[in-house]
């Protein structure tokens, strides 16, 4: 069987993986993502998954290369990792009390046969009204720099979250269902 090569040094990503029993070794991209490039921001998260994972193909003879990207979008905004505690203050303030959506664009290749696959999910996350001193308070843990718009909802970020559509581990950073149908046509079975 064909060597899976995760292309990223995401915890929740390679947690994700391990959940659902897949075998892979990491070795994380040195593409730097640029998310001021002018697309559609699905294509964009299909672009970056597609250039992360292309850069880590280049490393691996004979392996199914999984890459991904996730980001939020608000309106026309996207929304990536804040770069300071200032930046995820005014994200998460923008968020409060409305809906944005958590995009995630994932790549897989086979570098033996140079078939590859890109494609993207989108899920909308309601947040409640949070209240300043709460996103301070959140902030100060240090959690909000770690995440695309600022928050985890599978830890204390989710805290704002009311309700979302769509699937749940695409908030995480990878769409697991939608992934694993696609290895099966790579021929990594689950079961």
């Amino acid at each position: 069987m064909k060597k899976i090569i995760l292309a990223s040094s995401s915890l929740r990503r390679k947690n994700l993986l391990e959940q659902i029993g897949l075998e892979f070794e990491i070795d994380p991209s040195n593409y730097q993502e640029d998310m001021n490039l002018k697309m559609n921001p699905r294509k964009l998260a299909e672009y970056l998954s597609l250039r992360k994972a292309q850069d880590v193909a280049l490393r691996h003879k004979d392996s199914i290369i999984i890459a991904a990207d996730t980001f939020c979008v608000l309106g026309k905004e996207v929304l990536g990792k804040p770069k300071t505690k200032e930046n995820a203050k005014i994200m998460l303030q923008k968020l409060s009390g409305k809906a944005h959506s958590v995009i995630t664009g994932f790549t897989i290749i086979d570098t033996e046969t140079g078939k590859k696959f890109s494609k993207s999910i989108e899920t909308k996350v309601y947040f409640k009204d949070v209240p300043e001193q709460e996103i301070d308070a959140y902030i100060a843990t240090g959690e909000p720099l770690e995440f695309a718009g600022s928050y985890a909802i599978q830890h204390l970020g989710g805290l704002f979250v009311e309700k979302i559509e769509g699937d749940y581990f695409n908030i995480v950073g990878l769409p697991i269902l939608p992934l694993t149908v696609e290895l099966k046509k790579f021929g990594i079975n689950v079961f």
